[in-house]
């Protein structure tokens, strides 16, 4: 199902930075040394010999599921994976954004269920999705991202094209803790990511949310971005990963249910405002909080009276420095909540009015 004949953005624009331990002369520091401390214990080694292709699919195959996402006339075909014998699936935040319908086809069993999302995190481009009805459904083998290393063997496994067909692409780890930043093919929109594992397995659009496994057959990333079309033709392989550690954990917040830090849980509330930090070069009005820079029609932000050249200063009383503080305060809201905002106008007039938010779709 995909509307437009869209597969899910895996698009690498830019590599932000690379994170690199700092280089040291010896006797660079003149103190005391610390006490020698022994090396930790290696971890223990994997059961048996690495995995044929074969294996590795029959491994993982069965737990990961194809995602069709559609919202308006748009659609995009990502991939998930089994976290939760009861149907909770991981995917990437970006494969759901906006998306009022959701489905997806299990590969174990050829079923095909509706999704909701239960949570998600877009700084870590991660959601959790419930699919109705499942249960007894295999989880996919999770490993630990804690001891990767440089030159171990991956395999990403997804949705490529969105074509409905798991398809595997063996690699390399390259890199650690990567920071990339990723253009959203559907709407042009971009995230910084970072802690992310860089490798040279040819992932494609519709990979995206899809495990990435170790020689094994355990997950040991998310699918999330990769080279477009056009770099592919051109350039090496050249894809990034979420650690699985980082994911698993917004995971287990889902399942507390507890929205906080940059994870939302539950319904998504509804403002219909877009916003951004207010600019260094803004001659007018206060030097920080949150930009108005469009106000959708028939929203709750419209009929409170907020147009776009406001700012956002604070919400419930407590002061809105950035766009980034206004998307802490929507974290932890519901749909259905009231909420005083308090903005200044493009003519330097302050304004305060309560708003009562609607039922959203998964957004920031």
């Amino acid at each position: 199902m995909q509307a437009a004949g869209r597969a899910a953005t895996v698009v690498v624009l830019t590599l932000a930075a690379t994170a690199l331990a700092p280089r040291l002369s010896p006797g660079g520091f003149d103190t005391v040394q610390p006490p020698v401390a022994l090396p930790p214990a290696p971890p223990p080694a994997p059961a048996g010999p690495p995995l044929t292709p074969e294996e590795l699919s029959a491994r993982v195959d069965p737990t990961v599921v194809t995602i069709s996402a559609e919202f308006g006339t748009y659609g995009v075909a990502g991939t998930g994976f089994v976290v939760g014998a009861d149907g909770l699936v991981l995917t990437n935040f970006h494969v759901v954004e906006q998306a009022t319908d959701v489905t997806a086809v299990h590969m174990g069993n050829g079923l095909i269920y509706d999704a909701s999302v239960l949570g998600y995190d877009k700084s870590r481009d991660l959601a959790v999705l419930e699919l109705a009805t499942a249960s007894d459904l295999p989880p996919a083998p999770i490993g630990s991202s804690a001891d990767l290393a440089v030159g171990d063997a991956v395999t990403a496994v997804g949705n490529a094209a969105g074509g409905g067909v798991l398809v595997p692409a063996p690699g390399r780890i390259v890199a650690l803790d990567r920071v990339v930043t990723a253009q959203n093919s559907v709407d042009g929109t971009s995230n910084e990511l970072t802690g992310m594992i860089q490798i040279d397995a040819d992932v494609r659009a519709g990979d995206s949310g899809g495990p990435l496994v170790d020689a094994w057959g355990s997950v040991i990333g998310v699918d999330a971005a990769g080279l477009s079309d056009e770099a592919r033709a051109t350039q090496a392989p050249e894809a990034y990963a979420i650690p699985i550690d980082d994911a698993m954990a917004v995971v287990e917040q889902v399942r507390t249910g507890r929205s906080g830090g940059t994870v939302h849980v539950g319904p998504t509330p509804y403002l219909g405002v877009s916003i951004r930090d207010v600019s260094a070069f803004r001659s007018a009005g206060p030097s920080q909080g949150a930009a108005v820079t469009s106000v959708q029609n028939d929203s709750p932000a419209m009929r409170t009276g907020l147009l776009g050249g406001d700012v956002i200063v604070s919400v419930d009383g407590r002061p809105v420095r950035s766009s980034k503080d206004m998307s802490a305060e929507m974290i932890g809201r519901r749909p259905g909540e009231t909420i005083r905002l308090e903005w200044v106008t493009e003519q330097g007039i302050r304004q305060e009015q309560p708003v009562t938010l609607e039922l959203g779709t998964p957004t920031a």
